[in-house]
């Protein structure tokens, strides 16, 4: 788990289970399907139906989960959800300390970190490679896979504030 700016950290799942889970104070955003996302909508087999009025996004208390896999195809990643990601970072950050974390803490959580920074404009690059260097420094263990790396190369100025 990582500090990437005050009161933001990217992690993994065990940060969330190991640390967090146990503390107060904490927002934190589920970025993994699996298990939290299955865990608050019931499911049991494949996925939830994507009629659910939470198929991509549930909230509960101090919890944003995210109905998020770590797909090679950027089509199979809901912009929506990475919106929500960044809002919820933005609205509870003044008040909490925030935990983005998927299951091994490089892919899912380690983007939506980047591209929050981008959005507060510490990293202001609008080149996403060179972006991608920066972010390095500051979270060594960004290893996105390919679907989260065109998402947010594709989306990188949608990202920036204005």
């Amino acid at each position: 788990m990582i500090e990437i700016t005050k009161d933001l950290f990217i992690g993994s799942q065990y940060d969330y289970e190991e640390i967090v889970k146990k503390q107060e104070g904490w927002f934190v955003i589920h970025a993994c399907k699996e298990p939290y996302h299955r865990q608050a909508l019931g499911y049991t087999g494949r996925g939830a139906a994507n009629t659910h009025p939470e198929y991509l996004i549930a909230k509960r208390g101090n919890r944003l989960i995210l109905n998020l896999v770590d797909v090679d195809n950027p089509a199979y990643i809901a912009k929506e959800i990475i919106d929500t990601a960044i809002q919820a970072i933005e609205d509870n950050i003044k008040t909490n300390k925030v935990l983005v974390h998927c299951n091994q803490g490089c892919s899912r959580s380690a983007v939506i970190g980047l591209l929050y920074l981008h959005y507060i404009n510490i990293i202001s690059n609008n080149d996403f490679e060179k972006a991608e260097q920066e972010y390095l420094k500051i979270y060594p263990v960004y290893n996105p896979a390919n679907g989260m790396k065109i998402f947010a190369k594709t989306n990188w100025n949608n990202y920036k504030l204005k």
